[in-house]
């Protein structure tokens, strides 16, 4: 590929939803032709989209993956371009919050590094292709990718099928961001790369998320969320209340394996109501339904080391493709924006074309992977029936120093913002061995635990309106 005499770059990434528009982004900066191959097409505004089930369920975009996505695209403003549609930015000091080890206090301090932006899943990638595609050089093209060109040595393009034929399409860049239903495995198996380290750990969580209109009264209610306690040897069930665009509410409710909710509408607000606290249910029991009651068991955590592996020149994996996790910590977009951030960073320091290019980016992808990852299986693999690696000796004594730490944080702000700093993937989990926070730990809490939820009084006033609790 040559212009103008000088030799051009074409980079190829598989799949338009986040990761995918995001590594797009990236390139675009520093590649002369940028296309992303999308087998669906891509509706005009928030709408649904085929194979992204979990679409249907609560979404939250972290300000680590805000933060990366405002530096992959400094003149599209994509956080102003949420707030106009309608996303709601939460303060996680002023969400309601009921952890293992008890209610959260709430604290006045309101910072970006603890802003959640709060949407739906088809607003944000509306308005995210809007962006990409209307401040980059992007082309998204209507493809379905059949398998990688090349050797194990190098990655040369992909096959694809568009309009009913085959054709063979090269690159000196193939981004693989198609998600949790990536074929990358067996194509790299076809060029002799197998052998990528797995890793899994399914607790059987099932999903089961309805959209609610906002009642009169409770407009300004905050993101609410029961979470499951992984030492209490049950099933975990927790639920997660968001407020989204439109007046609306977008209600996840999630069970372990042996605690599973349905997707039977009338036992929604029954789940809700026997959580570890009834607040969600509460909310939810006297608000109109806007929807079905939507079902996932899509939820495994299951990660590939591409980083450890032998993988060819030319060759990065992103987002789902790389790893998934149990959604209850909103980290999956987030993450997929860190990736492509770090796509973006290494395109600074080198070429597409330079040896080992693709290789420094996989590992330095895998931070915010690792990160997450061991935020999500760190919990998971306590519960019943889990399948999966087994904890060991070390994961029983981090467990027990969390549990510790998460009791101090529901009376400290410091220990509260240095826990959440981590789960937001905007600290690594080694901060929290720091000798101030190891000594507030062994001290323990600093006041006395709340015996219910630290609601204000109009929120107070509009949960007793609701009724008694009758479960």
């Amino acid at each position: 590929m040559t212009t103008g005499g000088t030799m051009s770059r074409r980079a190829v990434v598989i799949g338009g939803s986040v990761a995918g528009l995001l590594a797009a982004a990236a390139l675009s900066r520093s590649v002369d032709d940028v296309i992303v191959l999308e087998r669906d097409e891509l509706p005009d505004g928030p709408h649904p989209r085929k194979r992204i089930p979990q679409a249907r369920h609560a979404h939250i975009l972290l300000p680590s993956g805000r933060d990366a996505i405002q530096e992959l695209l400094p003149e599209a403003d994509v956080r102003q371009r949420l707030l106009t549609s309608g996303a709601v930015e939460q303060s996680m000091t002023g969400m309601l919050g009921f952890g293992a080890q008890g209610w959260y206090r709430r604290w006045p301090t309101v910072a970006d590094e603890l802003l959640l932006t709060c949407c739906s899943r088809d607003l944000l990638d509306s308005v995210l292709r809007d962006a990409v595609l209307g401040t980059t050089r992007v082309a998204v093209r209507r493809a379905e990718a059949l398998s990688l060109l090349g050797t194990a040595e190098r990655v040369t393009g992909v096959r694809v099928l568009a309009d009913g034929s085959e054709e063979d399409l090269s690159a000196d860049l193939v981004v693989d961001a198609s998600g949790r239903g990536t074929r990358v495995e067996p194509w790299l198996d076809r060029l002799g790369v197998a052998d990528i380290p797995t890793d899994e750990v399914d607790s059987g969580l099932v999903y089961a998320s309805r959209v609610f209109r906002v009642p009169g009264g409770a407009e300004d209610f905050p993101l609410t969320q029961v979470e499951a306690d992984p030492a209490a040897s049950r099933p975990g069930r927790s639920g997660v209340l968001v407020p989204i665009e439109d007046g609306r509410w977008l209600v996840s409710l999630a069970g372990t394996r042996g605690g599973e909710p349905t997707a039977d509408p009338e036992e929604f607000t029954d789940f809700a109501l026997g959580l570890r606290h009834p607040l969600v249910g509460q909310l939810i029991s006297g608000a109109e339904p806007l929807s079905e009651v939507f079902l996932s068991r899509s939820t495994r955590n299951r990660r590939r080391e591409f980083e450890r592996a032998a993988m060819p020149e030319g060759l990065v994996v992103l987002g789902d493709a790389v790893a998934t996790y149990n959604p209850v910590h909103g980290q999956g977009m987030s993450v997929a924006a860190l990736g492509a951030q770090a796509l973006s960073r290494q395109l600074q320091q080198a070429d597409v074309t330079a040896a080992g290019f693709a290789r420094d980016v996989q590992r330095a992808a895998a931070r915010s992977v690792s990160a997450a990852y061991t935020v999500s299986t760190s919990q998971d693999q306590w519960f019943p029936e889990v399948v999966g690696r087994a904890p060991t000796l070390a994961d029983s004594l981090l467990s027990r120093y969390r549990g510790r730490m998460a009791r101090v944080a529901t009376t400290s702000y410091s220990v509260y913002a240095a826990m959440r700093a981590v789960v937001t993937l905007q600290a690594d989990a080694s901060s929290l061995l720091r000798p101030k926070l190891l000594l507030a730990t062994l001290k323990g809490p600093v006041m006395e635990p709340l015996t219910g939820p630290p609601l204000t009084p109009g929120e107070s006033a509009f949960v007793d309106s609701m009724g008694p609790v009758l479960v």
